[in-house]
């Protein structure tokens, strides 16, 4: 009967491991497909059965080899199982595998040093009940096998509770699941686990002690132990969580400030920028209407002179004026700096997307915006940059496909509002954790950050940025207060 229960109760304890550890791992890792809906099972079953097979192979005594090769096999275990059943990568799969089995053995020591303080509950009744301080029924109505079920019950439940709590938590604060772990990360992230791993493992070795030939449980040598085993393990668990949860901040720091640079670098380009353009487009302005003026005159002479003799000159002049006519900007909102943008802008992407149909009518500037031009042009210039991307993406998967970029912006009361629509492929990279979509480029330091240095200026001006998803139009809407105020993110 005793046999029989421990072995229900491994196994038990088995499954319960079992479903935590494909929680764990179907958090981080791509599922592999041949396992359809049974993908989870198939995990739990394979865990289970072979937790069983080299339980029955390792001598059942405690020993320091025993203890350290079955620590070595589990570790193995669940390296095979993260790549047999998951799309694993290196460093992960290695943070993976030792958080894993770093938590279950914290959980276990905390759950043990529970199940050691019923167990001195129980003797505590048992005493009382022997000394006619309860009831002496009590112990004829409840075996003692019955009451060892109901301890070793509540012991499993604890654990499976403690241990899966504990890997959601962690689960929680590892956002950055698409962040590539460097060496550094890894071994940063790896400390508070390993530290915790090899205390639990030794408080293994050494819980139970022979003498004499009996069997003696370290708690029962050293009560306080009770207390200390369960704090220990409680800290080697927090340091694990918020360990990662620092790191966590540390990799969104970094992408903060790296948006930061890029957008202050942004700035700086686009002041340089503008001044150059409104200087080189101004002598253009002026050029081309005293040249145009110019034309107007030698093209009357020469039809004075003799027009059926000279076609060529004639030619030659229409040809030079349509030449002119082609300085035009394309885009007039009333903002020089923004029709240099959109006109440079539009002329980039048309080599792309020849048939790109640009609307930027509705795109008007109030005389009285304070909003400085280099922050306008930040917001456009990224929106635009996106934009002309999902457009590029879009015809590029659909030659026949109807691309479009419509600009927008109004003045309501103290508010400035500008909104960009465009055409794209439909499909949208979102993270239920990620306020904006995500980029499918390779390099996600380097791209995604438009968005982000979008809000950033917003912000300068009190404002936010919000967007939505109608079919295959995509919509980006910014708003900010018409004031000066705003300093440099």
């Amino acid at each position: 009967m005793y046999n029989l229960m421990t072995l229900i109760w491994e196994i038990v304890l088995d499954v319960a491991q079992g479903y935590c550890l494909q929680f764990f791992y179907g958090n981080f890792f791509e599922r592999r497909k041949y396992m359809g809906r049974f993908h989870g099972l198939c995990v739990v079953i394979s865990y289970t059965v072979l937790k069983l097979v080299v339980s029955s192979i390792l001598p059942a005594e405690h020993d320091m080899f025993i203890d350290l090769a079955g620590l070595l096999w589990n570790l193995g275990l669940l390296t095979v199982l993260a790549f047999v059943f998951y799309l694993a990568e290196n460093a992960l799969t290695i943070f993976l595998v030792i958080i894993f089995r770093a938590v279950s053995e914290i959980c276990f020591c905390i759950a043990y040093t529970f199940l050691q303080v019923e167990l001195k509950v129980y003797d505590l009744l048992f005493w009382g009940s022997g000394n006619g301080y309860i009831d002496s029924d009590w112990t004829s109505i409840r075996s003692i096998e019955n009451i060892g079920v109901v301890l070793v019950f509540f012991y499993t439940v604890f654990f499976a509770c403690i241990l899966y709590l504990s890997l959601r938590k962690i689960v929680q604060s590892f956002q950055e699941k698409d962040h590539v772990v460097h060496r550094t990360e890894l071994l940063f992230l790896l400390m508070p686990g390993l530290a915790g791993l090899l205390i639990c493992t030794l408080l293994r070795m050494i819980m139970i002690t022979v003498e004499d030939g009996m069997q003696e449980i370290l708690y029962d040598r050293y009560p306080l132990m009770l207390l200390l085993v369960p704090a220990i393990a409680v800290l080697c668990l927090l340091a694990i969580i918020y360990g990662v949860s620092l790191s966590q901040d540390m990799i969104r720091l970094n992408r903060e400030r790296n948006s930061r640079a890029i957008l202050e670098k942004q700035i700086d380009d686009m002041q340089e920028h503008i001044a150059e353009m409104e200087r080189v487009y101004s002598g253009i302005r002026s050029m081309k209407h005293d040249m145009k003026n110019t034309l107007s005159v030698i093209m009357q002479l020469a039809v004075g002179e003799d027009k059926a003799q000279k076609p060529e000159l004639q030619n030659y002049l229409s040809e030079l004026n349509r030449s002119f006519d082609r300085l035009e900007f394309r885009f007039q909102t009333g903002n020089t700096v923004v029709d240099t943008l959109l006109n440079m802008k539009y002329h980039e992407i048309a080599r792309t997307v020849p048939d790109l149909q640009m609307q930027a009518d509705k795109l008007l500037f109030p005389g009285n915006l304070l909003i400085q031009g280099y922050d306008i042009c930040v917001i456009l210039g990224n929106a635009l940059d996106n934009a002309m991307e999902a457009c590029e993406k879009q015809k590029a998967q659909d030659p026949k496909a109807q691309t479009f970029i419509r600009l927008s912006a109004f003045l309501k009361g103290r508010m400035f509002f500008i909104e960009v629509e465009n055409s794209f492929d439909g499909k949208i990279i979102r993270r239920k954790d990620e306020e904006f979509p995500q980029t499918d480029k390779a390099d996600k330091k380097m791209h995604g950050l438009g968005l982000t240095n979008i809000k950033n200026t917003a912000e300068k001006y009190h404002g936010a940025v919000d967007w939505s998803v109608n079919n295959k139009v995509f919509t980006l809407s910014v708003m900010m207060k018409n004031e000066s105020g705003g300093e440099t993110a």
